[in-house]
Protein backbone atom coordinates (compact mmCIF):
# COMPACT_ATOMS: atom_id res chain seq x y z
CA UNK A 1 0.00 0.00 0.00
CA UNK A 2 0.93 3.34 -0.77
CA UNK A 3 1.50 5.89 1.55
CA UNK A 4 -0.15 9.36 0.75
CA UNK A 5 1.43 12.77 0.61
CA UNK A 6 -0.39 13.94 3.61
CA UNK A 7 1.03 11.19 5.57
CA UNK A 8 4.40 11.51 4.27
CA UNK A 9 4.34 14.97 5.08
CA UNK A 10 3.30 14.77 8.88
CA UNK A 11 6.14 11.88 9.50
CA UNK A 12 8.28 14.11 8.01
CA UNK A 13 7.33 17.16 10.25
CA UNK A 14 7.64 15.02 12.92
CA UNK A 15 10.90 13.45 12.26
CA UNK A 16 12.24 16.75 11.19
CA UNK A 17 10.43 18.38 14.78
CA UNK A 18 11.83 15.72 16.88
CA UNK A 19 15.02 15.85 15.32
CA UNK A 20 15.50 19.66 15.61
CA UNK A 21 14.03 19.49 19.35
CA UNK A 22 17.25 16.85 20.21
CA UNK A 23 19.78 19.07 18.57
CA UNK A 24 18.56 21.47 20.40
CA UNK A 25 18.91 20.21 23.64
CA UNK A 26 22.56 19.05 22.33
CA UNK A 27 23.41 22.58 21.53
CA UNK A 28 22.03 24.12 25.07
CA UNK A 29 24.22 20.98 26.68
CA UNK A 30 27.30 22.18 24.84
CA UNK A 31 26.67 25.55 25.96
CA UNK A 32 26.01 25.12 29.35
CA UNK A 33 29.09 22.36 30.10
CA UNK A 34 31.27 22.83 27.09
CA UNK A 35 31.59 26.41 25.89
CA UNK A 36 31.18 27.92 29.81
CA UNK A 37 34.49 28.01 29.46
CA UNK A 38 35.57 29.41 25.85
CA UNK A 39 32.90 32.46 25.54
CA UNK A 40 32.47 35.14 27.00
CA UNK A 41 28.73 35.80 29.05
CA UNK A 42 27.52 37.76 25.82
CA UNK A 43 28.45 35.41 23.21
CA UNK A 44 27.56 32.40 25.84
CA UNK A 45 23.89 33.89 26.14
CA UNK A 46 23.58 34.40 21.86
CA UNK A 47 24.30 30.78 21.68
CA UNK A 48 21.63 30.08 24.26
CA UNK A 49 18.84 32.05 23.20
CA UNK A 50 19.91 30.18 19.28
CA UNK A 51 18.93 26.83 20.97
CA UNK A 52 16.36 27.97 22.80
CA UNK A 53 14.36 29.72 19.85
CA UNK A 54 15.36 26.16 18.26
CA UNK A 55 13.43 24.20 20.31
CA UNK A 56 10.42 26.62 20.79
CA UNK A 57 10.23 26.01 16.96
CA UNK A 58 10.92 22.31 16.74
CA UNK A 59 8.11 21.43 18.61
CA UNK A 60 6.09 23.74 16.59
CA UNK A 61 6.72 21.45 14.24
CA UNK A 62 5.75 18.46 15.99
CA UNK A 63 2.51 20.41 16.41
CA UNK A 64 2.17 20.93 12.42
CA UNK A 65 3.10 16.82 11.74
CA UNK A 66 -0.06 16.54 14.57
CA UNK A 67 -2.34 18.88 12.54
CA UNK A 68 -1.82 17.24 9.53
CA UNK A 69 -2.55 13.72 10.58
CA UNK A 70 -7.00 15.83 11.25
CA UNK A 71 -8.54 16.02 8.10
CA UNK A 72 -10.20 19.21 9.73
CA UNK A 73 -6.69 21.34 8.99
CA UNK A 74 -5.63 22.29 4.92
CA UNK A 75 -2.08 20.54 4.44
CA UNK A 76 -1.16 22.90 2.22
CA UNK A 77 -0.99 25.87 4.87
CA UNK A 78 0.86 23.08 7.25
CA UNK A 79 3.62 23.00 4.65
CA UNK A 80 4.20 26.24 4.20
CA UNK A 81 4.38 26.87 8.19
CA UNK A 82 7.01 23.81 8.58
CA UNK A 83 8.84 25.54 5.80
CA UNK A 84 8.75 29.01 7.69
CA UNK A 85 9.57 27.13 10.87
CA UNK A 86 12.91 25.06 9.25
CA UNK A 87 13.85 28.28 7.39
CA UNK A 88 13.67 30.17 10.71
CA UNK A 89 15.61 27.69 12.47
CA UNK A 90 18.09 27.77 9.40
CA UNK A 91 18.80 31.61 9.70
CA UNK A 92 18.28 32.49 13.33
CA UNK A 93 19.61 29.85 15.19
CA UNK A 94 22.00 28.76 12.77
CA UNK A 95 23.26 32.91 12.24
CA UNK A 96 23.46 32.68 16.27
CA UNK A 97 25.29 29.81 16.48
CA UNK A 98 27.83 30.75 14.43
CA UNK A 99 27.96 34.10 15.53
CA UNK A 100 28.62 33.67 18.54
CA UNK A 101 31.13 30.65 17.72
CA UNK A 102 33.21 32.91 15.21
CA UNK A 103 33.01 36.54 16.39
CA UNK A 104 32.02 37.27 12.83
CA UNK A 105 29.18 40.13 13.71
CA UNK A 106 27.60 40.46 10.03
CA UNK A 107 26.19 37.40 10.47
CA UNK A 108 24.23 38.95 12.99
CA UNK A 109 22.48 40.77 9.78
CA UNK A 110 20.88 37.13 8.66
CA UNK A 111 19.18 37.01 12.04
CA UNK A 112 16.04 38.85 11.54
CA UNK A 113 15.39 37.07 8.21
CA UNK A 114 15.15 33.85 10.66
CA UNK A 115 12.97 35.69 12.94
CA UNK A 116 10.96 36.74 10.00
CA UNK A 117 10.69 33.25 8.50
CA UNK A 118 9.09 32.35 12.20
CA UNK A 119 6.30 34.95 12.09
CA UNK A 120 5.38 34.14 8.77
CA UNK A 121 5.61 30.12 10.18
CA UNK A 122 3.49 30.98 13.12
CA UNK A 123 1.14 33.51 10.82
CA UNK A 124 0.94 30.46 8.50
CA UNK A 125 -0.12 27.91 11.12
CA UNK A 126 -2.95 30.35 12.02
CA UNK A 127 -4.13 30.54 8.54
CA UNK A 128 -4.34 26.41 8.40
CA UNK A 129 -6.60 26.82 11.41
CA UNK A 130 -8.94 29.17 10.06
CA UNK A 131 -9.47 27.63 5.94
CA UNK A 132 -11.25 24.51 5.43
CA UNK A 133 -9.14 22.03 3.46
CA UNK A 134 -9.66 22.12 -0.46
CA UNK A 135 -10.10 18.83 -2.21
CA UNK A 136 -6.90 18.47 -3.06
CA UNK A 137 -5.16 19.01 0.40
Amino acid sequence: MRESNTSRFYRAAIVTGATLAMLAVVMGAFAAHGLKQMLDPHDLAIFETAARYQMYHAIALLIVGILASMPQFSTRWLKLAAIGFVLGIVLFSGSLYLLALSGIRWLGAITPLGGVAFIFGWLLLIVAGLRKPLAFD
